[in-house]
């Protein structure tokens, strides 16, 4: 019964703990990996991405529960101590293996009813005991957690169940009982059951973990022991001669008919993580990672990359995927890790001074003679669009980043060899993150920068004209919401593009 109450308590605690956490900013993703690749690794021990090893220590009360005699009688509680030690293995992010060892001590009270030969009398017992145990670990915070729930978590509901061998030593003691001589005390019952066979146990409970730091964890936990020994509570084994009324043999082992005497135990403990990864396997939750990738990776001034063997080239891709170790520092790679060539004439765009126009090496990628203006409009409009694909702007900002000025200049060029009594449009568009008014703001001041970039560079401003569509104009409609798209299409929507008006 009150282990009953108990879950019944816990576990609208660890509910109400996984769902009221607020996501605002990327530092509140403690759960989330990203190995800065596209490429997902399975989320278990094999992958070596996370710590998986821990050791755990704990300890509070125990008490000898649904037994001969027990630790809650005449309304009194019969305080016992247990403490624990364990070696922790997480195999997967729901489920581990402990070796643990447990000891303690129980008090316990019994009353027997006078029979025939027997006078009445209350009995008090001591058990002190060592336990050796595997231990089964299911995170249900893991395993249960919605898939459409992106919030960060420190708070666990674990279960446990496991199978071991102990050894105790029981002693009861009552002054009643066996008086039929003239000594007014009677010897004491003493058991001493040791480490076999015999002793095998079983146990099971929950805790409720909170994730302090990277490296410790605090628990409440329980457990229920079920001993299969009438012994272990001190009262004896129920035997034949016990059944014989004229017996004069201790009746305790017969106040409860059961043949398996258990132990309750309640403790507070704590967890110290080892290894050198940034997250352990326990409190990872894989659902988060693609919603990591697509809303936090992309907004985060910095990025989070963790790779096994490095990146030596520090171009944001690990080495064991990166199919150019030697990039030059500061130029833009693939997701491969080679650097990029928008115009592919041999030249990276970090020394190309003509990104979109081939040239040779030797005239740093430039065509050795001026590239004739477009034959007609359409060629040319298309011409400057390729120009603004891929202009980019600091994060929710309408700043151009420097790496887009040379699109930018090769763009301006273009456009004042066109009709200066002819009128364009420059149109900022957005993705559906964010709210319909924040995205129209955004895209008019985008859209602005762009024709105030050109108009410095000697385009007629009376030729542009800069409009702001916000998420209205999606290059991609089936992007609404973002979450149905890849990231690559949410990309594609976020834009500044040209057209004749």
């Amino acid at each position: 019964m009150k282990l009953g109450l108990l879950l019944l308590a816990t576990l609208p605690i660890a509910t109400y703990a996984q769902d009221s956490i607020a996501v605002n900013s990327s530092n509140e993703y403690p759960n989330t990996f990203s190995s800065g690749s596209a490429n997902v690794q399975p989320f278990n021990n094999s992958a070596r991405r996370f710590n998986d090893w821990s050791i755990s220590i704990g300890g509070g009360a125990a008490f000898m529960v649904h037994s001969d005699l027990t630790s809650f009688y005449d309304k009194k509680v019969n305080w016992g101590y247990n403490a624990y030690v364990s070696l922790d293995k997480q195999i997967t992010h729901t489920f581990g293996l402990s070796l643990i060892y447990q000891r303690g001590e129980t008090k316990q009270q019994a009353q027997l009813e006078g029979t025939a030969g027997v006078l009445g009398g209350i009995a008090t017992a001591t058990t002190k005991y060592n336990q050796v145990a595997l231990m089964g670990d299911i995170n249900f915070s893991n395993l249960l957690r919605r898939v459409d729930n992106h919030s960060p978590y420190r708070w666990a509901l674990h279960g446990y169940a496991g199978i071991g061998f102990m050894n105790f030593n029981t002693s009861l003691h009552d002054n009643n009982e066996f008086r039929w001589s003239t000594s007014p005390a009677r010897i004491p019952l003493f058991i001493d059951k040791k480490l076999d066979i015999g002793s095998f146990f079983y146990q099971g409970g929950i805790g409720l973990k909170y994730k302090v730091s990277r490296l410790i964890d605090i628990e409440a936990r329980t457990m229920y022991i079920i001993s299969g020994d009438d012994e272990f509570d001190g009262g004896g084994n129920a035997g034949p001669a016990d059944y014989d009324p004229s017996s004069k043999v201790s009746k305790y082992n017969m106040i409860n008919d059961k043949r398996s005497d258990n132990l309750w135990t309640v403790n507070l403990g704590l967890s110290f993580k080892l290894g050198k990864h940034l997250s352990h396997l326990a409190w990872h939750d894989p659902l988060q990672e693609a919603y990591y990738r697509a809303n936090v990776l992309e907004n985060a001034t910095t990025e989070l990359v963790v790779c096994e063997k490095g990146d030596n080239d520090n171009d944001g891709v690990c080495d064991d995927w990166d199919r150019e170790l030697n990039t030059p520092a500061g130029a833009r790679v693939d997701g491969a890790g080679v650097a990029l060539d928008m115009d592919l004439d041999g030249v990276i765009d970090l020394y190309d001074k003509c990104v979109t126009v081939p040239g040779p090496a030797d005239n740093n990628g430039c065509p050795t003679t001026a590239a004739p203006a477009p034959a007609n409009t359409a060629s040319t409009i298309e011409t400057i669009n390729s120009d603004f694909q891929g202009i980019e702007f600091e994060l929710n900002s309408d700043k151009i980043r420097p790496q887009s000025f040379e699109k930018l200049n090769h763009a301006a060029d273009i456009i004042k060899t066109l009709d200066s009594n002819s009128k364009y449009l420059v149109i900022g568009a957005t993705d559906t993150r964010g709210s319909d008014t924040y995205n129209l703001n955004l895209s008019q001041k985008r859209a602005n920068a762009v024709v105030k970039y050109l108009t410095d560079k000697g385009v007629s401003s009376s030729m542009l004209v800069a409009e702001g569509r916000g998420e209205s104009d999606l290059k991609y409609p089936e992007c609404d919401p973002a979450t149905k798209c890849p990231e690559w299409k949410n990309e594609a929507n976020r834009r500044v593009y040209f057209q004749a008006k």
